[in-house]
């Protein structure tokens, strides 16, 4: 005789279900495994599978870490030495610097965040390894293994990190000065993928966002304008313009600007200050660049958010019919600081200073086409 059918097939380890036929319902327990109690994980199967998981998890890494502590103590006792901090423990405590950094202004809140998942990556893959143990090897797998699936990017970011963890330790006094296995790792190579933006281009798409929201050929002058970021642009007041100037402070670098209103564009034919007044309306608001009417859950004259601007812009260029090289991304809302500076550099001005950059080799990047235009010979 064949066996009833199991509808209720458990494979979590620590996991049981009972039914019972009084009430006709199934009834999940959890026996914890050092104790042997058994806990009631209710009747909603899905979320005892749930809470088993996170149980046994929880239990993996007590039960860890204990044994870990078990066998510095006798490492300590057998050789009197200190038996080096474990990756896992560097890594909170690494953390905590982060935290400290983020309060004192010497970094942003989304570097803190990038950085903490970075080293949580580490943290996650190599928990038990002592830091001094750690090698270059081991750090080159765990890269490869990101290069290989295209994120070279991720790599990068994970590398700079980890090396930063390492610098921290030699501060600290957990490892050796001048021991740092990230740094000894080859720099992964990453490819930029998205394509620049050229003047005609930026044209084409400028005529067809007249037909999206009112704010986006304002925000789309303003980035031509002055060469700002995203979230710079979209923070700009009207209260921001005195002396003649609009003032600007950065919000990734903190670097505070002063763009004269008289800066103008030969290609759109208009200077800034023709710019800012375009932007004013019949609708009071205090930004620049804000909606003039109701769409969504806005008012007129609420600020613009980036996620709003980006998507118009996408719109735009997509009813623009403008194709780009296979294998390279559209550009973004973003692609128009490269080209302000691009316009501007051929005109004379310093766009160092206009884009905010600390270095000349940043502005340099930006300067890069990337075969977005004809090179032209000069006769």
């Amino acid at each position: 005789m064949a066996a009833r059918p199991r509808t209720h097939k458990v494979n979590i380890p620590n996991l049981y279900c009972k039914f019972d036929r009084r009430t006709s319902k199934v009834y999940w327990q959890y026996r914890h495994p050092i104790t042997g109690k058994f806990i009631g994980f209710g009747t909603d199967g899905d979320t005892a599978r749930e809470a088993a998981i996170a149980a046994n998890t929880m239990i993996t890494e007590q039960q860890s870490k204990h044994i870990n502590f078990l066998v510095d103590m006798t490492v300590k006792k057998t050789t009197n030495k200190e038996a080096g901090i474990r990756v896992s423990d560097w890594v909170g405590k690494y953390i905590s610097l982060l935290e400290e950094r983020l309060i004192e202004g010497e970094i942003k809140k989304a570097t803190f965040k990038t950085r903490k998942s970075c080293a949580q990556v580490l943290s996650k893959r190599l928990p038990n390894v002592r830091l001094n143990n750690l090698d270059t090897k081991s750090i080159a797998a765990i890269l490869d293994e990101y290069k290989s699936e295209g994120k070279n990017r991720m790599a990068q970011m994970l590398r700079a990190t980890w090396g930063d963890i390492f610098k921290e330790a030699q501060h600290s006094g957990e490892i050796e000065p001048g021991f740092n296995p990230a740094l000894a790792t080859r720099v992964p190579r990453n490819k930029v993928t998205r394509g620049r933006l050229s003047f005609s281009q930026w044209k084409k798409i400028f005529d067809n966002a007249a037909d999206l929201q009112p704010y986006l050929q304002n925000s789309m002058l303003l980035a031509l304008i002055t060469g700002q970021r995203r979230a710079d642009i979209l923070n700009m007041k009207f209260s921001d313009v005195w002396d003649g100037h609009l003032h600007i402070t950065q919000s990734k670098t903190g670097t505070r600007l002063a763009l004269p209103l008289t800066l103008f564009l030969p290609e759109i034919n208009l200077s800034l200050d023709d710019v800012i007044r375009q932007c004013r309306d019949r609708v009071m608001s205090k930004y620049m660049i804000h909606h003039s009417r109701a769409h969504g859950s806005s008012k007129p004259g609420d600020p613009v958010t980036g996620n709003g601007v980006t998507r118009m812009f996408k719109q735009a260029r997509i009813a623009s019919g403008l194709k780009f090289t296979e294998g390279t991304t559209p550009p973004t809302f973003h692609e128009q600081r490269s080209l302000a500076e691009r316009l501007f550099s051929a005109h004379g001005i310093n766009t160092q200073t206009l884009l905010g950059h600390k270095t000349a080799a940043m502005t340099e990047m930006y300067h890069d086409d990337r075969g977005a235009d004809w090179i032209t010979l000069a006769v």
